[in-house]
């Protein structure tokens, strides 16, 4: 009776109305995201999920392999169901690899040996257990990530006792026998139990878990990339998956466009920089052949989804799965909190900041292609890869612009970004436009590799990256344009755009030696992270790729020879060494069959007549590059780089992603990598001191990952149980293109691994 006494007065309902109001405001607060929070995606699948999923910024840190505490999806929704059972035998030794398809792969020989079994391995002696030799069932699979929870056996005999973490052969995303051949090689290799359980865990980690779906464009794409809508009539859109799909395949039925589709690890979308880098770590296997289930198809694949991608939206860097994959798009939460311009559709495009190296990453899966199947020109004419290299061209070209005309007036940008959001490098200043550019022939880039805003947009390294594969890209360009089985329209097309390629290349290679080289006053001539085109410049590095670390990577000081033409550019410095540009290698420009470097007196040809910007037809400035290197590489690798990270548990170049004291595992893997570069990084060839700071970045990596066995996103330079992402593929491809080319160096010299020689032989308890 009092009750609802207080309810009939005024005051009453006045009170109840508001408390109600609260309850509303509480409840959809907890189920919307506000503006200003970090979004966290629920766990990968890798099969389509009947739900959509939220993926945003934020990075887990933890110190345990379990690190997620999500609850998994629908059972009905996996591909990787829960078991009790792992399936993996007692003995990953015994564990075969698939029957070899006709796939064209070949066994790569590094001086290896045969791969017969290691004796007197304590981890690797047992017999495989019942459940490896039932029959395999797609039920038996789980999620990587539960897979990691699990942390199943054997461990490593170390004292590290890694977990084997690999998913059993028919749970793998896709099967290369040429890399179980490789790896079964290496383990008669690598003495040490737990550096080669790292091996063997992290790289095959993409192709084991990453390939999200590999198939057939269809003839009518869903994708307009013409009008940028979705051209799906409303039947299809409401339509059951099996009815979709049985009129998909009658009305429009696939093509032999192959298409693929990489997803990052824990992050349900697909990078343009982070797939190419992925898939580039198994270059060595890359082969000609036409099967589906090789590597080439795969590779082939990825170039015409990067191709398809940047025709729709060539200022983004991340995309959704095609619509022939019948994969649902991932929701990403930032799509309401950012305002890129032009804007994108979130059907297509998972996120959108403009990062430079995300177009230099299409242009090098290609050259490497091109490079390795040399005879397969024709295939580069036959989709949307001249058309994409256009709209990567024609968006770049329009980012060299400064932020004035002659006169001091604003000019407008082809590309701005604000974003709502508590992170600093989340957002460009000056309403999207960021700070001011002076032109001087390099692209700005609004973001960084680590998707972080640029102080400076003329961003060095990932100019120097656009640069290089520019020039490698042309020639397969040059190729199409005399290829008689192209139409003409294409081949005048492929024409004109080998002149734009080669002339931006050359307006990039000004400005990054008129003004990213600078005066340190402990380090003498290094390059600056970032500029201006005004004299500013930013000094420092990121761990990402590119990096300033990361420069002997792309051969920017062996461009291709570019032919016989009038106009030329004459440099002078000091290079002697040459080296076989045929077969794209990560820091190797050592070898002895190179073509002249531009720090030598060589002569850079153009197919035409410069355009009048002057820093087209000024020659370039003079520079020392490999001295300006190992000065920029001992800044970086020290505490003057306000982001090196230095501490017990790892000592890195981190980065402003996760912040300072965040070291980047990935950071090592380059460090380590480009010391083999005898030419730029002053190390000579099989020296001590070049095995040196190789032995201490694999010794920093081999420890820093907190018992789980893979490569980490960050880790705290002095608390190795605080890391980052267990599931990345891309620093594990590259830790064990490390490993490689240790092997490769080490047979060179002849070291005995049987005999405890070298890093490979030696124990590293």
């Amino acid at each position: 009776m009092a009750l609802s006494q207080a309810f009939s007065s005024r005051r009453g309902r006045i009170f109840a109305l508001t408390a109600f109001l609260a309850l509303v405001i509480l409840l959809v607060g907890y189920q919307t995201a506000s503006p200003l929070s970090i979004y966290r995606q629920d766990p990968v699948v890798l099969k389509q999920p009947e739900h959509k999923q939220s993926i945003g910024h934020e990075h887990q840190e933890t110190g345990e392999a379990g690190h997620d505490d999500l609850t998994p999806p629908p059972l009905e929704t996996w591909n990787h169901h829960e078991q009790q059972d792992t399936g993996i035998p007692a003995n990953h030794e015994d564990i075969s690899p698939p029957p070899t398809t006709p796939s064209g792969e070949e066994d790569i020989d590094l001086g290896l040996g045969t791969g017969e079994e290691q004796a007197n391995r304590p981890d690797e002696t047992q017999k495989a257990s019942p459940a490896a030799s039932s029959t395999p069932a797609e039920e038996d699979c789980v999620s990587f990530e539960q897979l990691q929870r699990k942390k199943p056996g054997p461990l490593s005999a170390g004292k590290r006792q890694f977990p084997y973490v690999r998913p059993p052969p028919h749970c793998r995303t896709f099967q290369l026998p040429a890399l179980e051949k490789l790896i079964e090689r290496m383990r008669t290799v690598i003495k040490d139990p737990d550096l080669f359980r790292l091996f063997e865990n992290s790289y095959p980690n993409t192709i084991d878990t990453m390939i999200k779906w590999h198939g057939y464009a269809r003839n009518n794409s869903p994708w307009d990339t013409n009008t940028g809508t979705y051209s799906k009539s409303l039947a299809a859109l409401m339509a059951t998956p099996d009815e979709d799909q049985q009129e998909e395949e009658v009305d429009n039925p696939e093509t032999d466009e192959e298409l693929t589709y990489i997803i990052t690890g824990d992050i349900d979308a697909m990078w343009l920089r982070d797939s190419a880098s992925q898939l580039y770590s198994y270059l060595p296997f890359l082969t000609p052949s036409t099967s589906k289930d090789s590597l080439a198809s795969l590779w082939r694949g990825l170039i015409n989804s990067h191709a398809r991608y940047i025709v729709i939206s060539p200022y983004c860097h991340s995309f959704q799965p095609p619509p022939e994959s019948g994969i649902p798009p991932t929701h990403n939460g930032a799509y309401s909190q950012n305002n890129p311009q032009p804007p994108y559709d979130p059907q297509k495009v998972f996120d959108c900041k403009w990062e430079l190296d995300s177009l230099a990453s299409f242009l090098q899966i290609s050259s490497a292609y091109h490079a390795k199947i040399p005879e397969d020109l024709e295939f580069f004419g036959k989709y949307k890869w001249i058309e994409a290299v256009k709209a990567a061209v024609d968006a770049a070209a329009a980012m060299r612009s400064g932020t004035y005309d002659e006169d001091g007036k604003v000019l407008p940008s082809a590309w701005t970004f604000t974003g709502w959001t508590n992170r600093g490098s989340e957002t460009l200043t000056n309403d999207g436009l960021g700070n001011p550019v002076k032109e001087n022939g390099m692209v700005r880039s609004g973001f960084r590799p680590s998707d972080d805003a640029c102080i400076f947009q003329l961003l060095t390294p990932s100019n120097m990256m656009f640069a290089a594969y520019l020039e490698q890209a042309s020639v397969i360009m040059e190729g199409l344009a005399h290829l008689d089985a192209l139409d003409e329209g294409k081949k005048a097309m492929a024409k004109n755009m080998t002149v734009q390629m080669r002339d931006l290349a050359r307006g990039i290679r000004y400005g990054i030696a008129k003004d990213a080289v600078v005066t340190h006053r402990e380090f003498g001539d290094m390059f600056a992270y970032e500029v201006d085109g005004y004299g500013s410049a930013n000094l420092m590095d990121d761990a990402n790729v590119p990096s300033l670390l990361a420069f002997p990577l792309w051969n920017y000081t062996h461009p291709p020879p570019l032919g016989d033409h009038d106009q030329k550019t004459m440099v002078k410095s000091t290079h002697t060494s040459i080296k076989n540009t045929q077969t794209p290698n990560r820091s190797s420009e050592s070898d002895s069959t190179q073509p002249p470097s531009v720090d030598d007196e060589t002569e850079l040809p153009s197919l035409s007549p410069p355009p009048p910007e002057p820093y087209t037809t000024t020659p370039l400035p003079t520079h020392n590059y490999s001295q300006i290197y190992q000065n920029t590489r001992r800044f970086i690798l020290s505490l003057s780089n306000p982001y090196y990270a230095q501490g017990p548990a790892l000592s890195a170049v981190g980065g402003p992603h996760l912040g300072p004291g965040k070291g980047w595992p990935m950071a090592a893997t380059v460090a380590a990598l480009t010391a083999y570069n005898s030419d730029l990084s002053g190390l000579s060839s099989g020296s001590k001191e070049q095995e040196k700071v190789v032995e201490e970045q694999l010794q920093m990596i081999l420890d820093s990952t907190s018992g789980t066995g893979v490569v980490h996103e960050t880790v705290n330079a002095w608390n190795e149980k605080h890391w980052t992402r267990s599931w990345f593929g891309w620093a594990n491809g590259l830790f064990g293109e490390l490993i490689l080319r240790v092997a490769e160096e080490e047979a060179g010299r002849g070291l005995k691994w049987e005999q405890g020689e070298g890093l490979l032989g030696r124990s590293w308890q």
